[in-house]
């Protein structure tokens, strides 16, 4: 936790939310919002107050030496989690960047020490906060897919679409989120998973029906290049929901469009569930409401979106990001109400004491706090 209390740009990033959200629940202590999201609230939120049996644990972009939530903290906390050897509740991944001095250099070393499940990435982040790189450009793309591909860990989660915080951008790495660059290198690459988190969502971008040829952002630009590529439903390209899913479900039209575009073109086997929580608080809110979406069958009719079935609902919850990470769904449902995790959490619902926490602005006036907050 030493890395969260330094002078770092996620330092000022966390505290700034936390001022702006209400996350603080030790307001007289300076790092009294760090116990909104330590070891004990993830488990928390995450396992017993959520309809949530496994996670993945991701990594903010910085460098080595600067990682806020070190290797040794995240290995920890999954060891607070497993429940029982070969339950793979939560999943690890490695942060590397291939523009990041030494990075390319250590990925046998982070394979090898920490067990992980995937490799995590940020194309629009540089050693400056200004430079950037494509997934499939010759100087540090394919180098990174190449040793993806020896390392034997071939899952990438690709951070696209939503800007890193203020004061993460510069002016020159905002292109970076752009996804045109996810085909191609899909298409050259396809034994490794490209899971693409946040969909390529741009919060900036109302989301709309999809225009083929359209010089746009966002989610569009994900499709557009995925069809460039010719690669169609059950490719190694998957969109993930992180935040996306946050953002859209206060909006029902655009919710409608993201999720049925990418269940049209990319497959109703390549849309995977993500919340980007506890940084939102308890992911049950989204849960519940993605329980009861449903695209209008005006708008299935209209564009060609599919009906949410019980089904998809089922594949995006969970069924498809456990083939994609070998878990055998069926075995893991099984263990889930046998293990420690699963008897405490019964145990636990016996008398609960749920938060249901979702951090954010109640008031006009906590709202536009916020809005200052992420504009710098």
């Amino acid at each position: 936790m030493d890395h969260w209390q330094a002078a770092t740009p996620w330092t000022e990033v966390v505290k700034q939310t936390a001022a702006s959200t209400g996350c603080n629940v030790l307001p007289d202590q300076e790092f009294g919002h760090m116990v909104c999201t330590d070891a004990r609230a993830f488990v928390r939120e995450m396992f017993m107050d959520s309809d949530t049996d496994s996670a993945v644990l991701s990594f903010v972009p910085t460098n080595e030496a600067n990682m806020p939530l070190s290797y040794t903290e995240a290995s920890a906390t999954r060891q607070i989690v497993e429940a029982m050897p070969g339950k793979r509740r939560l999943l690890l991944q490695g942060r590397i960047i291939p523009n990041l001095p030494g990075d390319l250099e250590r990925m046998d070393e982070v394979r090898e020490k920490w067990d992980i499940s995937a490799w995590k990435t940020y194309t629009q982040y540089g050693e400056n906060y200004e430079g950037g790189w494509w997934l499939n450009d010759e100087q540090y793309g394919r180098p990174f897919l190449d040793k993806v591909r020896a390392s034997g860990v071939k899952t990438i989660c690709c951070h696209k679409g939503l800007p890193l915080p203020f004061p993460l951008m510069g002016e020159t790495n905002l292109e970076y989120r752009f996804s045109r660059d996810v085909g191609p290198a899909a298409a050259a690459y396809p034994d490794i998973n490209f899971i693409i988190y946040h969909s390529g969502y741009d919060p900036g971008l109302p989301e709309g029906p999809f225009v083929p040829g359209a010089p746009r952002s966002g989610t569009d630009s994900l499709v557009q290049s995925v069809l460039d590529a010719q690669l169609g439903h059950g490719s190694n390209v998957y969109a993930e929901l992180g935040s996306t899913w946050w953002e859209v479900m206060k909006a029902p039209d655009q919710a409608a469009h993201l999720i049925g575009k990418l269940l049209k073109y990319l497959g109703e086997d390549n849309v995977l569930w993500g919340t980007d929580c506890i940084f939102y608080g308890s992911p049950q809110d989204q849960i519940q409401a993605f329980r009861a979406f449903q695209i209008s069958e005006e708008f299935q009719e209209q564009y060609g979106y599919p009906k949410i079935t019980d089904a998809i609902r089922a594949k995006v919850f969970g069924l498809s990001s456990a083939r994609v990470f070998g878990i055998d769904a069926g075995e893991a449902a099984e263990l889930a109400t046998a293990d420690a995790i699963g008897r405490a959490r019964s145990e636990y619902r016996q008398r609960p004491d749920p938060t249901f926490r979702t951090y954010g602005p109640k008031t006009r006036r906590e709202f536009l706090a916020l809005a200052r907050a992420e504009h710098g």
